[in-house]
């Protein structure tokens, strides 16, 4: 019998600290951080709204965090931890709240290392990260490839890939315990990647997260331009506004985009800042934004 294989992290002690007590601290940081600005946001809406009539007050309180009803998605950076720690903490700050409730993770990203078509997933029963390890869905996973030709399993794929590595940190901070059902989202349609994520869309337990950064290696002033706009393309959801320069996730972010205006869902931006702001040099930049989907 062959024993399981297990995805080793690519990452650690790179991207993130391979000390466990380190990085648990670290993450649980950037996410106290998220929900601090979270607070900050709603009480500037809850003063914004005082003398204003009624209603608007009321619609102005409903946006605040507090009031917010349980994320079915989130898109979230994957850059190291120095640079885009704190906007991934953004991300799961929203989720702090509704962490119970989770018990599945649908997590996609981009594949840098190895050019895929259609989507890749992983056949480890488990990926590990200094925290420990993450179950695979395996046999959730067989339903899908039976369903959906376009999902392959591709090892070689996740080989060296980080993507969905530095998203897992965070998730097994918040949640006790989840299944991971892992994608490496490649040339695609969107509506494909929307078809393979409804059902976990309508499931009470499950999240769907999609991890990308957004401009790359341009200057501060060229990159904070672009990446509003892009921004304003993810709350309103409307993938086709989005090219593959805007953000390295644009495959998956389009499939769930599209699912998201399908369902009618609202969009959020919470956190959107680049590595000139939190530990780079501001000439050439990389962006990374936090949204929220429910």
């Amino acid at each position: 019998m062959q024993s399981p294989r297990i995805q080793p992290p690519a990452v650690a002690g790179r991207f993130y600290d391979q000390d466990p007590a380190r990085l648990s601290q670290a993450v649980q940081g950037f996410i106290a951080a998220g929900q601090r600005q979270a607070r900050q946001r709603l009480a500037d809406q809850t003063q914004a709204g005082q003398g204003a009539d009624q209603p608007q007050a009321g619609k102005l309180r409903q946006a605040g965090t507090a009031a917010a009803p349980r994320p079915q998605a989130l898109i979230a950076p994957h850059a190291g931890y120095v640079f885009s720690g704190p906007v991934a903490g953004s991300a799961y700050a929203a989720l702090a709240d509704h962490a119970a409730e989770i018990e599945q993770v649908v997590l996609l990203g981009p594949p840098h290392r190895l050019p895929v078509r259609g989507l890749a997933t992983s056949s480890a029963s488990a990926f590990e990260t200094p925290l420990g390890q993450v179950p695979v869905d395996q046999a959730t996973l067989d339903r899908l490839i039976a369903m959906h030709p376009q999902i392959q399993r591709l090892d070689a794929a996740f080989a060296g890939e980080h993507c969905i590595e530095v998203q897992l940190p965070f998730l097994q901070v918040l949640l006790e315990r989840f299944r991971l059902l892992p994608f490496l989202v490649g040339t695609v349609d969107a509506a494909q990647v929307a078809e393979i994520l409804a059902p976990f869309w309508e499931a009470e337990d499950s999240l769907i997260v999609v991890s990308s950064d957004l401009s790359h290696y341009l200057d501060y002033a060229t990159a904070q331009a672009l990446d509003a706009r892009t921004s304003e393309a993810i709350r309103a959801l409307h993938p086709e506004r989005i090219a593959p320069e805007q953000a390295c996730g644009q495959s998956a972010i389009a499939g769930l985009l599209t699912l998201a205006r399908a369902r009618q869902a609202q969009g959020r931006i919470l956190d959107l800042r680049n590595s000139g702001d939190t530990a780079g040099p501001r000439d050439h930049v990389v962006g990374y934004g936090a949204y929220v989907f429910s």
